[in-house]
């Protein structure tokens, strides 16, 4: 799957008093990147809530190379790594604007979820939506 790519100038609230991108604000900019692969798929997270269906996170995990600084574009790349029987992972590479410099990649791994909370298979048509753009 190509990586679906966002541009991102990095805010002054991104930072801390160093001016360097507070750690964070990476997993922010991971939604970012998941949300709009997602919608590029033909998926808004407020589509799938409205016919009962959630994503919470549980399992995230990034890992710092180098840092972002104010007003800085960052490009958020973003890839489904799988989709299992309950569960969808995504993989995440922060670049800078030239992709010269890595500074971070990390993933999330996803449940899908029923409005009570409880484990439940995504739904027959996004499943197919990922399986294509993966091709598995």
């Amino acid at each position: 799957m190509l990586p679906h790519v966002v541009k991102h100038r990095v805010i002054y609230a991104d930072t801390d008093a160093m001016g360097v991108v507070y750690h964070t604000n990476y997993i922010r900019w991971f939604e970012i990147g998941r949300t709009e692969l997602m919608r590029e798929l033909g998926w808004v997270y407020a589509d799938l809530e409205r016919r009962g269906y959630y994503l919470p996170v549980t399992k995230v995990f990034c890992h710092y190379f180098l840092p972002a600084r104010y007003d800085e574009i960052v490009r958020i790349e973003t890839r489904i790594d799988y989709l299992k029987r309950v569960s969808v992972k995504f993989d995440y590479e922060i670049w800078d604007e030239q992709r010269e410099r890595n500074l971070s990649e990390g993933y999330t791994v996803h449940a899908f979820v029923n409005g009570e909370g409880k484990i439940t298979r995504p739904p027959p048509d996004l499943a197919e939506s990922i399986r294509r753009a993966t091709g598995r």
